[in-house]
């Protein structure tokens, strides 16, 4: 397959990019190595190979859904700079115009 300059700005064109003259000749030289490579891998012979879906075996490791007492609000509140009301006082962020 053969890249164009017509490729390229057609691409560029759909990702909203701008590129000069010469930028144009180097990605259609980038482009056309890489459809190289990619029609390269098409030619490798495949037919007893296995599907690669992900390159660890991960295995799904669940736990007992088991409600837990970890809601210490007292040990929380006195990690705060600042605390009234069981809540942790911040500073106001949001000014409000007077009508």
């Amino acid at each position: 397959m053969n890249i164009t300059r017509l490729d390229v700005e057609h691409v560029a064109k759909l990702a909203k990019l701008e590129f000069s003259t010469e930028e144009f000749a180097a990605f259609s030289k980038d482009f056309q190595d890489i459809v190289g490579m990619v029609e390269t891998l098409s030619e490798v012979d495949t037919t007893n190979v296995e599907p690669t879906y992900h390159g660890n075996s991960i295995i799904n490791a669940f736990r007992e859904d088991v409600a837990i007492d970890s809601h210490h609000q007292e040990a929380l509140l006195a990690n705060a700079p600042s605390a009234e009301d069981g809540y942790i006082q911040v500073p106001v962020i949001i000014e409000s115009e007077e009508a």
